[in-house]
């Protein structure tokens, strides 16, 4: 597969068949440009895969984007403090959330974002998405290079 939109496609419904997920997101880093694009998304009403915002620095990052290290929060007040769309988050019925970095070399270059309802990520849980991207990662680095940073016209 070389389209990046039918590999986050299969990733999606991989995860789904796993572990659950009751929204997924795919997010490539433009290092270079400090921004970061939503590539991919279960819910394009509700989060739409198009433009970009700029890349933050907290906690969040430090962690997922600095150390290489999935973020696991399992209610909402873990994950509120860094996702100002916590409230869409919880509309959608996810009160939970999984950040998976995807990194090419020594530097993160996207991430994988799975929400689902309160507690569900337990750590068998986690270590399955883990793997399931891990054992995608030449995919989806190949569809992440291929992610345009610019707006699509």
């Amino acid at each position: 597969m070389t389209d990046p939109t039918a590999v986050f496609a299969a990733l999606h419904r991989a995860a789904q068949d796993a572990a659950g997920a009751r929204l997924f997101t795919v997010t490539v880093l433009d290092r270079k440009a400090d921004l970061v694009r939503r590539a991919y998304t279960s819910h394009p009403e509700d989060y739409p895969a198009t433009g970009t915002k700029p890349m933050r620095s907290d906690a969040w990052s430090a962690q997922v984007i600095d150390g290489k290290r999935s973020f696991v929060a399992n209610t909402t007040p873990e994950f509120a403090i860094y996702f100002n769309d916590h409230a869409l988050i919880n509309a959608l019925g996810c009160h939970s959330a999984l950040n998976m970095p995807v990194s090419d070399g020594d530097k993160v270059v996207g991430t994988v974002n799975v929400l689902d309802v309160e507690g569900h990520f337990t750590p068998e849980r986690v270590a399955v998405l883990e793997a399931l991207v891990a054992d995608h990662k030449a995919e989806l680095l190949a569809a992440i290079a291929k992610v345009p940073m610019e707006n699509p016209a």
